[in-house]
């Protein structure tokens, strides 16, 4: 993708130019214009590939725009019949793709939105309609966002706390307004919304829907994901859910009335696994059933990928408790993984995560080695390798359990070396400059010869292996 950035107005006049100079059709006259500016190594991501409409009052706009004028009258009129309508299709265009979300966002289309659901107020129909606008110009644009809009959802959370459909608009539209925003996480946090996200759980057990979009809510509160912010608060958000508002009991207990879902299962495990920052609360997870339900649903869902990483992923945060590291071999754990590597192998996130989970497994416990040798695990994360030599996770977390597994039981070192292990970890070492640590630390705990000299580059301070 490229680096440079371009006005929407440039893209619409270099199509404009291929249709009147070069009497191309408009088709074809998008595809030169897209071809002509990728070629110059524009990122295109945020423009609309499109042609401008006709319009009566300027000439020609995008269709997005076009609604949003429709809409923006509806809304000035007060005209609630004609502005619900032009909320469904203005929702309708802004899901399409991120460009006409982005073309709108720059053309105002928050404060019409807002605007929108102000005027909605009362009016259950008309403020989903309303809210679920809302949600679909904040995906991919939580700039958007303004301390009244933050303040407009809170309220709106508050005010219909008991119904369903309404929680879900709500939290959707925080969801969106969340992701890679720090500061609205933050925000939104001292607004309140944890205990309101919980208690939705609590309130609405019985809906899928809300069990998602909240335990999503709440896990994306404990994100670091905004490149703008040096240091977040992800650390500071898990502990107030946990501690402050019983997050993992309220999650591990939504699970029990979905047995059946894998969809809402994977969903609550993805946000445990975000929630297992600290060593006692691993041990919490585990004394509160949520081991149970993972490994059950491990083994119930076995063939469904998605779920499959969901689970390794939160297994292998709540395994940084050496405690729990016991419960999850003696609950059968160690075979589901190796049997998820086996059965996946040819999908590198779930071999990473894998790897990554029979690794903490090990880690300092020389009776879980024993049990990882036995059931496989040594064998499949070197077929893990094989299998994805581009993968620099994959190397890694593979060459990292390797170690563990040798380190304080010399006695494998030898069946490893006979699957092949030597040549796999020296592979990964020269491939990525990434795995050289730890492939290093693999192939001397193995006993393997390990170059270890290291070359004067002439410059000082600088040595290169």
């Amino acid at each position: 993708m490229g680096s440079k950035q371009i006005a929407q107005e440039t893209f619409d006049d270099a199509v404009q130019e291929n249709i009147v100079e070069f009497e191309m059709d408009p088709e074809e006259a998008v595809r030169e214009a897209v071809q002509q500016f990728e070629s110059q190594g524009v990122d295109l991501s945020n423009i609309v590939k499109a042609v401008r409409q006709p319009s009566s009052e300027n000439g020609q706009k995008h269709k997005i725009l076009l609604t949003l004028d429709s809409l923006g009258r509806a809304v000035a009129d007060s005209d609630l019949v004609e502005m619900a309508e032009q909320l469904v299709v203005f929702t309708e265009q802004c899901k399409e793709q991120l460009a006409f979300r982005y073309l709108a966002g720059q053309n105002d289309a928050y404060s019409v939105v807002f605007s929108a659901c102000q005027l909605a107020s009362g009016d259950r129909s008309l403020m989903l309609k309303a809210f679920s606008t809302l949600s679909a110009i904040l995906d991919g644009q939580p700039d958007l966002l303004d301390s009244a809009g933050q303040h407009l959802l809170l309220e709106m959370l508050k005010e219909y706390r008991e119904d369903a459909e309404m929680m879900v608009a709500g939290i959707r539209c925080i969801r969106h307004a969340c992701l890679k925003h720090e500061q609205n996480r933050q925000d939104f946090v001292k607004g309140g919304v944890l205990p309101l996200l919980t208690g939705a759980i609590v309130q609405h057990g019985d809906s899928a829907d809300v069990v998602r979009a909240a335990s999503s809510a709440l896990r994306i509160m404990t994100f670091d994901d905004d490149i703008r912010v040096p240091f977040g608060h992800a650390h500071d958000h898990a502990k107030l859910i946990v501690l402050e508002n019983d997050g993992l009991r309220v999650l591990i207990e939504a699970a029990k009335a979905f047995t059946d879902n894998s969809g809402v299962l994977s969903e609550l495990c993805a946000t445990l696994s975000r929630l297992s920052v600290r060593n006692e609360f691993c041990q919490d997870i585990v004394d509160l059933g949520g081991l149970n339900f993972m490994v059950t649903l491990l083994a119930d869902c076995i063939d469904h990928p998605d779920v499959v990483k969901q689970v390794l992923s939160a297994i292998r945060a709540v395994a940084g408790n050496d405690d729990v590291k016991d419960a999850i071999v003696t609950a059968g754990g160690t075979d589901l993984i190796v049997l998820a590597i086996s059965r996946h192998l040819g999908n590198p996130q779930i071999c990473e995560q894998g790897c990554a989970a029979l690794c903490m497994l090990a880690l300092r416990k020389p009776e879980n080695c024993t049990v990882i040798m036995e059931g496989g695990g040594a064998l499949a994360a070197l077929q893990a390798m094989k299998a994805h030599p581009q993968e620099v996770a994959v190397q890694k977390q593979a060459c990292m359990l390797i170690r563990n597994l040798v380190s304080r039981s010399r006695d494998f070192s030898q069946p490893i070396l006979e699957m092949g292990a030597e040549d796999l970890i020296t592979e990964a070492r020269a491939a990525h400059k990434d795995c050289d640590d730890v492939a290093k630390a693999a192939l001397r705990d193995l006993g393997c010869k390990v170059e270890l000299r290291e070359l004067w580059t002439g410059q000082k301070g600088s040595l290169a292996q």
